[in-house]
């Protein structure tokens, strides 16, 4: 990864899409199962606030273990509002240029603030997508978002390092043609 990358503005568009992406979600959609298998998606949903607000208070100074990818209770009919705040919370949190290149502590160890947050932009762009299969699967999302995610999925999780301490499957065969959301589900280990 470019010692020069700021993934701050990719981390914010990952954010929006996030949030514009659960204006269309419904409750009767929150007991479906999704294509990350151990989830339904008011689990998923959960899972991937939690994660964002994990690394918001990683941002503040927070230690990566010290919360859960997990939030709380969130009304059925408060998802887009759940996101609106915790994408105010990141934004505030890593606004000042300095944190990119501090050490911070995350799940996997220690990282810059940099690689730390290229991670979440992964993690964020990967349950967008995820979720969109379920409330929106139509949905047009950003494939700028999806390559760089890949990108970033390919240096940091090679295909050769899977296995019980790794939280992702094999990679999946995808077809040549497969467009970006599909080749990164793959490569995260999703079956299509």
């Amino acid at each position: 990864m470019d010692a020069a990358f700021d993934p701050r503005p990719l981390f914010l568009r990952s954010l929006g899409q996030l949030e514009k992406l659960l204006t269309s979600l419904a409750p009767a959609h929150l007991e479906k199962p999704t294509p990350c298998q151990e989830y339904n998606l008011r689990m998923l949903l959960s899972h991937t606030i939690g994660a964002i607000h994990r690394i918001a208070y990683i941002g503040e100074g927070g230690r990566g273990m010290d919360l859960p990818a997990q939030v709380g209770e969130v009304a059925d009919t408060d998802w887009t509002g759940a996101a609106a705040r915790v994408r105010a919370r990141a934004t505030a949190a890593w606004a000042e240029d300095a944190k990119l290149d501090r050490e911070v502590e995350v799940p996997w160890g220690l990282a810059t603030g940099r690689i730390a947050l290229s991670g979440y932009v992964m993690e964020t762009v990967t349950h967008s997508w995820d979720i969109a299969q379920v409330i929106a699967p139509e949905a047009e999302l950003d494939e700028e978002l999806a390559l760089a995610a890949l990108g970033i999925a390919q240096q940091v999780l090679p295909a050769d390092r899977r296995g019980p301490e790794v939280p992702f499957g094999a990679v999946q065969p995808m077809p040549a043609d497969a467009d970006a959301y599909t080749r990164l589900a793959g490569w995260l280990g999703r079956s299509l």
